[in-house]
């Protein structure tokens, strides 16, 4: 059976950078003959996280969105690309909704005590970032809170690429070594015999 790649793309500008820098880590996981999907979430209905607490008790949002569709999709798939573009040294807004709806998730493992998942699987993450400084400290809040939302997903953080100064919509076609980057690691997230202690990190200008 093929691994399963799901990439999520929380650009909100269609074929912006990071979401290109995606689709080349999808191909390389294709090249792998990985089963991928490509999810953009700026063509979902997600709604923030209203703090109800519905979950504390049930394990499940009681917010009824396309959410619930994505949500089983990331606990299905083998591995996870997640790209996003840099706001304000963060994640962007509809990367921080669908973070935030993971709650749920959050509350059946670790309130309620209920696996999400079958025991030892091996699922994996890719973390995909592109911001237009150049700032030495542009992705910190990136990984802290990338680290947080993978482990309540039970998956491993395997890499990041992360790629600064660039901007301009569609410039990173002009990087080649962020492109053939995002190609080697997501052929990589499929073919490496596991994942490592400490997520690789890429950083590139």
């Amino acid at each position: 059976m093929s691994v399963t790649v799901l990439g999520i793309s929380a650009s909100p500008r269609f074929e912006g950078n990071s979401d290109l820098l995606l689709r080349q880590a999808l191909a390389g996981a294709e090249s792998a003959a990985a089963e991928t999907e490509y999810v953009r979430l700026c063509d979902l209905n997600i709604t923030p996280c209203t703090e109800c607490n519905f979950c504390y008790e049930s394990g499940k949002c009681r917010i009824d969105d396309d959410y619930q569709t994505l949500c089983s999709k990331m606990l299905e798939a083998d591995r996870m690309i997640f790209a996003t573009p840099v706001f304000f040294m963060t994640v962007s807004a509809q990367a921080k909704t669908l973070i935030d709806r993971c709650q749920c998730l959050w509350a059946q493992k670790f309130v309620l005590k209920q696996p999400l998942i079958t025991t030892g699987r091996d699922r994996r993450a890719m973390v995909i970032a592109v911001g237009g400084t150049k700032s030495k400290k542009m992705f910190d809040s990136i990984r802290l809170t990338m680290k947080y939302y993978l482990n309540v997903l039970d998956m491993r953080y395997a890499a990041n690429l992360f790629v600064n100064h660039v901007d301009a919509l569609g410039e990173i076609e002009k990087h080649p070594s962020a492109m053939n980057e995002a190609f080697r690691l997501g052929k990589e997230l499929v073919t490496a015999p596991k994942a490592p202690d400490q997520p690789l990190d890429v950083q590139l200008t």
